[in-house]
Order: structure tokens, then C-alpha cells, then sequence
């Protein structure tokens, strides 16, 4: 099946349908996404459509785990390079999860909510997701809306439970809430997304630039990348040449009423608006005392209405339980609001 899961878009599948070995499955998966020739940075041969947030991928099972009801795989399809990612997950795509396991008889419904516990296998996390399932059958209308998609839907609300340090072993990897590199300020954060996030003032940047304006800045790209491969093994990643990790934000005082403005490198192109993870370790990363955010973002007075982080297309609201037990940071859950439907089921032509 193919979904639109948040700001996202990607072919969905059973694992029980899909090769045990890891080299057969991706190769039937860039078969389905790119046809023949993977690489082709257009997937004009396959069912992907050109950009990062629309060449994913979501393997789907029951659960062995005793605390999880489904296992959820994320593959990322590096467009360009014929390749695929495991080394993150992707909070979007995972908002059709649930929706895809009813569809497919992977999970029963029930009335007039579901919820389950899918456990995040590319990093061991847990997010308890609730789909609006009337009669049994899963509403995708609704009046939700989501920052970067048209029109709205039925709500599906996602906690994460416990993801601080889910990739790179901590919350703060480095040990510390502010690095130099490159003689550039940075907090390197992972509530869920390891990211490195920075100042876009430190730049030249406003940071309210487009999307387009940053890609096309040759300099700019070339420093952030030198920065990215550097934070790398002081994340505990290791060599991230061929990785899609850290992401790299720049923030910048909020326009809209919100706690603070960005834009993202996912890692090399602009996200359109910001990932799931990535505004969860963006928002986190504005709380914490001594970060590159102290002084710019604005903290609301009221926390229970959420953490507003603005991006190139509006806003994503974030909501974080942090406890500070003597003095020091730490999170529960990290919940947010997202949508998904149902684009089209069938079959798929794999080349051989």
C-alpha cells in the first residue's frame, strides 16, 4: 500500500511478504521505487517521487516484543545513489503504521479509538500511536491539520516513550549541552533524531531563508557538511560520510508566535518543513539551560499547550514531559499530533 503518513509519502509493506535477507529486500525495494537503473535521481522507472520526503519505505510485522504490539522497519531510498538508509526512523511514515496493520489484518480495530505500541526497530524506541477507528474501520477524514500538507484529516496522536539517547546512546552525546566545532557553537541532541543543532546568525543567515536559497549556497553546504562529519564520531555514529545522520538545524528567533524558527538539512537538502523527530530534538534542545537556543527561543508561560517550533511552511507543535531530578534534564514522553491516509493498494511491477 502507499501512504501519505504526516508530511511524508511511501510504499508500505508486510515483512512476511518481503525477503528475510537484507540484500534481497532492499534490492526488490529500490526495484519497486526506482525500476531499473537504480540511482536515477528522477525514480521516473519506480513508484518514488524525486525527494527524500517521498522515496520511504515502511516494513511492517507483528511484534515479538513483550511491551509491542507491531514492529516497524524504516527504510530510507537515498535518492541518487541507489541505496538504501536503516540508520534512522521517521515519526511521519510512522503515523500510517497503524493505519496500514488494520488495513492489511495485521491488528484488529476496535471503537471508537486503537491504539498500539510499535516498537521503532531501527532504534529500539517504543511510540504508543492512537488512530480514530469508528465501526471498526480506520477515519481518515477529520479536521486536523498538519503544517505542509493540504487540507486536513483525522487526528492520530503519537507519544514516544523513553527515546532520549535512541540512536546515539544519550541525550546529549557529547556529554555536553554546548560544542565547538569547526569554531561554530553547537548542541549535539537525540531525543529520537540525532541532530546537531546551530545558530544561523553564526552563518551570515537570517534563517528565514528558503529552502531554495540555502541549497543553491554552495559555501554554506560545504561548511555544514564539514561540521556534520565532524560531530559524527562525537556522537558516538562513527564515520557518517554515507549516513543520513545527524540532521543539522538552524534556528533563528520565532515570526509566528512560536518557541523558535528553523530550517533543516535532512542532511543535504532542505526539508520543506521538519521531521517528526527532528522538531521533538529541536524543541528538546530549546529547553535545555546553556544550549545555542538560550536567549532566543521563547519558552511559553503555558508548556501544556505545547512547544511551537516554526519551519519553512508553518509550524509543529511538540509536546514534552521533562522532569529535572537534581538539576539535571530529563524526558518522559514526547508527544505530537499527525495525519495520514491511504493513497492507493495493489500490486507493484519489480524488475528483475
Amino acid at each position: 500500500m502507499q501512504f501519505r503518513g504526516g508530511s511524508s509519502k511511501g510504499l508500505f509493506f508486510r515483512a512476511t511478504d518481503l525477503p528475510i535477507d537484507a540484500t534481497e529486500r532492499d534490492r526488490l525495494i529500490l526495484g519497486a521505487m526506482e525500476g531499473v537503473g537504480p540511482g536515477d535521481p528522477r525514480q521516473i522507472d519506480g513508484l518514488g517521487g524525486a525527494t527524500s520526503l517521498t522515496s520511504k519505505v515502511a516494513v511492517v510485522s507483528r511484534s515479538e516484543r513483550p511491551d509491542a504490539d507491531l514492529d516497524y522497519l524504516f527504510l530510507q531510498v537515498v535518492v541518487g545513489q541507489g541505496r538504501i538508509s536503516t540508520g534512522q526512523n521517521c515519526g511521519n511514515i510512522l503515523a500510517g503504521v497503524l493505519p496500514f496493520a488494520i488495513e492489511s489484518g495485521l491488528f484488529w480495530a476496535t471503537e471508537p479509538t486503537t491504539t498500539a505500541r510499535i516498537n521503532m526497530v531501527n532504534t529500539g524506541g517504543i511510540c504508543e500511536v492512537t488512530v480514530q477507528t469508528p465501526n471498526g474501520q480506520v477515519e481518515y477524514a477529520g479536521r486536523a491539520k498538519v503544517d505542509g500538507v493540504p487540507g486536513t484529516a483525522a487526528p492520530i496522536l503519537c507519544n514516544y516513550l523513553d527515546i532520549a539517547g535512541s540512536s546515539c546512546g544519550a541525550l546529549l552525546p557529547t556529554g555536553n549541552v554546548l560544542d565547538v566545532i569547526e569554531e561554530v557553537s553547537v548542541t549535539c541532541i537525540d531525543n529520537g533524531m540525532p541532530e546537531v543543532v546551530l545558530r544561523a546568525a553564526d552563518f551570515g543567515l537570517t534563517g528565514y531563508e528558503s529552502a531554495a536559497e540555502l541549497e543553491a549556497n554552495a559555501t554554506l553546504r560545504e561548511r555544514l557538511e564539514r561540521i556534520r562529519l565532524a560531530a559524527g564520531p562525537l556522537m558516538g555514529l562513527g564515520d557518517v560520510r554515507e549516513k543520513t545522520v545527524p540532521k543539522l538545524c538552524l534556528i533563528a528567533p520565532p515570526q509566528h508566535k512560536g518557541m523558535v524558527s528553523t530550517r533543516t538539512f535532512i542532511p543535504h537538502t532542505v526539508h520543506e518543513a521538519i521531521g517528526v523527530l527532528g522538531a521533538v530534538s529541536t524543541a528538546t534542545a530549546c529547553l535545555l539551560p546553556g544550549s545555542v537556543a538560550e536567549g532566543m527561543a521563547v519558552i511559553p508561560a503555558n508548556p501544556e499547550q505545547g512547544y511551537s517550533v516554526e519551519h519553512p511552511t508553518g509550524e509543529f507543535t511538540v509536546r514534552l514531559e521533562l522532569f529535572t531530578p537534581n538539576g539535571v534534564v530529563q524526558i518522559g514522553k514526547s508527544g505530537v499530533i499527525r495525519t495520514a491516509r491511504l493513497l492507493s493498494r495493489g500490486e507493484v511491477m519489480v524488475p528483475v
